[in-house]
């Protein structure tokens, strides 16, 4: 995904900018993916589809990804009057999606909530020299990717293996938040770490955070129906948290080379 954004006035935008428009972009990208699915009740997560579609379940992550990336870029304008015709007419598509609804917007204080426990001391700050921001050309030489892309992998497998009569609601919702995690990372790192795009950095990663956190809440619920082994569980809750962990501290990272920059 390349985003070409040439400044926004002389007001710099900040994650919390970026992240009420990525709110706005998601809200319309999930109105195109139900436009587009094959699954005309749309039922089907679209994970399910990309397993029975590709080789393996490296193909299939990789695939979830590229498809995210490019509903969003959908919703980013290319240059820079491309974004004021777009904020004048207030992303006026609506004929188009059929209309949107406000239950779409994701609520950002849950961001923040989500957050609270990483911005508790100075911990963070001894792991800081494994996430400085001097050289992240490649995606795939990027730690953070590589564990979320990792561990979405091996939920992949694991699902595989679950009769789809236990694929309930939750079930559902933690292999997509899982997938969701990796995809985000990824769209955060699209923008790169330059001043006037590391806002959108760091809202890409909170929403990979947030996703994080709702798969270590829903996968305490298959901790007792049997979907995991003991030594299944203990190994997917432990990646997991460690990612959520290395998240959070990526963000703060994040957050304080925007701080400097604006000194």
């Amino acid at each position: 995904m390349h985003m070409h954004f040439d400044g926004f006035d002389d007001n710099q935008w900040d994650e919390f900018k970026w992240e009420a428009h990525l709110n706005e972009v998601e809200k319309k990208s999930e109105q195109l993916r139900k436009f587009i699915a094959s699954d005309s009740k749309g039922t089907t997560p679209r994970w399910i589809t990309l397993l029975q579609e590709s080789q393996n379940e490296d193909d299939a992550f990789e695939a979830y990804v590229e498809e995210e990336l490019l509903m969003d870029e959908a919703y980013f304008p290319e240059d820079e009057d491309d974004w004021d015709e777009e904020e004048d007419d207030d992303w006026d598509d609506e004929d188009f999606l059929f209309g949107l609804s406000d239950d779409a917007f994701m609520d950002m204080d849950n961001d923040d909530r989500d957050f609270d426990e990483f911005e508790e001391g100075e911990e963070w700050k001894s792991l800081s020299d494994d996430y400085m921001y001097s050289d992240y050309s490649d995606l795939e030489n990027f730690d953070i990717y590589l564990d979320a892309k990792d561990l979405a992998i091996d939920i992949l497998k694991w699902v595989e293996k679950v009769h789809p009569k236990l694929h309930s609601k939750d079930f559902q919702d933690f292999v997509d938040e899982s997938l969701k995690i990796g995809a985000k990372i990824a769209g955060g790192h699209s923008f790169g770490f330059e001043q006037d795009y590391i806002g959108a950095n760091i809202a890409y990663s909170k929403k990979a955070l947030n996703s994080a956190n709702h798969a270590l809440e829903l996968i305490q619920i298959f901790k007792k129906d049997g979907l995991f082994t003991k030594k299944q569980y203990q190994e997917i809750h432990a990646r997991l948290f460690e990612l959520r962990n290395d998240i959070g501290i990526y963000i703060q990272e994040l957050r304080d080379q925007f701080h400097l920059g604006l000194e």
